[in-house]
């Protein structure tokens, strides 16, 4: 669904809140913000992305603070520059962030589980038995 947000167009239904509270700097929030609109095809290669003052409007942060972050995934190679353009999502750039976030989010999530339930002392099978009830949607009661 396409929609206005003030006088920016955006493509998602609602626009996430910045946790301002969060160990994780705002920059890399917006950064991984845009990951998630790459991931979920809202923003496709060679599409141009948000300007660092429309990113600012959207999220009422700073606009050196949302270049900070457009800057970060154009060093990964996520986006690359047109001169007097803007930014726009880099060929690969969906697979990479894929790729990424398995790497670093995912197997750190799964050592941080299986360690967990060793203190817990889970066995194997209880612990797949819990994956699975929350991958149908168990474990969210």
């Amino acid at each position: 669904m396409v929609h206005y947000y003030t006088n920016v167009l955006c493509t998602r239904e609602a626009i996430p809140i910045l946790d301002t509270d969060s160990m994780k700097p705002i920059y890399v929030q917006i950064a991984e913000w845009i990951e998630s609109e790459i991931i979920s095809g809202n923003l496709g290669t060679d599409e141009k992305v948000y300007s660092q003052y429309q990113l600012a409007e959207m999220f009422t942060i700073n606009p050196a603070t949302a270049a900070k972050g457009l800057n970060l995934l154009a060093e990964e190679n996520i986006l690359y520059k047109k001169r007097g353009l803007g930014m726009f999502v880099a060929a690969g750039a969906r697979d990479a962030i894929i790729e990424k976030r398995k790497n670093e989010t995912l197997k750190g999530l799964v050592r941080e589980l299986v360690i967990e339930a060793n203190r817990l002392n889970i066995n194997r099978n209880e612990l797949i038995g819990m994956i699975e009830a929350a991958e149908m949607g168990e474990g969210e009661k």
